[in-house]
């Protein structure tokens, strides 16, 4: 049984079933907030307010009963809800409770394997982390939930899963640089940081890798696209700790030169740019 949220929202019995999620807007949404908060206890105003902000409808709360209506059927067409009248998806007073184990969801799944490849880094296992990061981020399915029509609480669930991907992306990449796949990694990194022109973190790690496969030129050059690009979109200079990376590029810092071991400390170029966007 598996909901998928981490792309198009997806309900089926097997990862290669046929999807059987509600195809109208808006029951299709509440399902949504239901599993984005799987195992808590949702109230029907909070749902209201995700469906209509500001403006509800005057039957409002009925309305929303009969979507979790369709919902059920949905869920039991799929073969994740036992019975039609409800068991998995709850109703509570004054509100709903959708029931997901942990392999139930791809965000669990997510968090999990974020969370062990974390473990490994820390532990100094470079290799072990960054496979289960990798393993993490092929759960994505594309941009998350880009079929969902969303309101107020569902697009900062957006933001929210969109900033962990980047964060595990980031610890991907950083430990796949110590493990010295710097030349492997360009062509990823260089797609990155097209679909993402201002983020740093990216912009840092393509830097860094070009500059180990001996393309010093171009990693400069990478800078300064990102400082242009930052100065007419934004008005704002690159931090000071992509300035100093830039620097370091420009001197052919020895430093640069080769991977480093996790040991307790911030990687190397995470350490000279931090891992935020600009």
């Amino acid at each position: 049984m598996h909901i998928k949220v981490l792309g198009p929202i997806f309900l089926g019995v097997t990862e290669d079933g046929v999807g059987c999620a509600p195809s109208a807007p808006k029951p299709r949404q509440l399902l949504t907030l239901l599993a984005l908060n799987a195992n808590q206890f949702v109230t029907t105003t909070t749902c209201i307010d995700e469906l209509w902000a500001e403006e509800p409808p005057p039957s409002a709360i009925t309305t929303v009963r009969t979507y979790v209506m369709q919902i059920r059927r949905a869920l039991y067409k799929a073969g994740i809800e036992e019975e039609p009248s409800g068991g998995i998806l709850r109703t509570r007073q004054r509100g709903y409770q959708l029931f997901l184990g942990r392999a139930s969801l791809d965000l669990f799944r997510f968090v999990d394997q974020v969370d062990e490849g974390k473990r490994a880094l820390l532990l100094g296992d470079d290799c072990r982390g960054a496979e289960t990061l990798r393993n993490a981020l092929a759960l994505w399915q594309g941009p998350p939930l880009a079929d969902v029509q969303a309101g107020p609480l569902i697009t900062a669930h957006q933001a929210r899963l969109q900033e962990i991907r980047f964060n595990c992306l980031d610890l991907r990449i950083e430990a796949e640089l110590r493990l010295g796949l710097h030349n492997e990694l360009i062509s990823e990194l260089v797609g990155l940081a097209a679909e993402f022109p201002t983020h740093e973190s990216l912009h840092a790690q393509l830097m860094v890798a070009l500059f180990r496969s001996g393309r010093q030129a171009q990693a400069l050059d990478v800078y300064r696209q990102l400082r242009t690009m930052l100065s007419e979109e934004l008005g704002i200079e690159p931090s000071r700790r992509l300035r100093q990376l830039h620097d370091a590029v420009l001197l052919a810092d020895p430093a640069l030169d080769a991977p480093r071991s996790l040991s307790g400390a911030l990687p190397q170029t995470l350490d000279l740019v931090g891992s935020g966007s600009a």
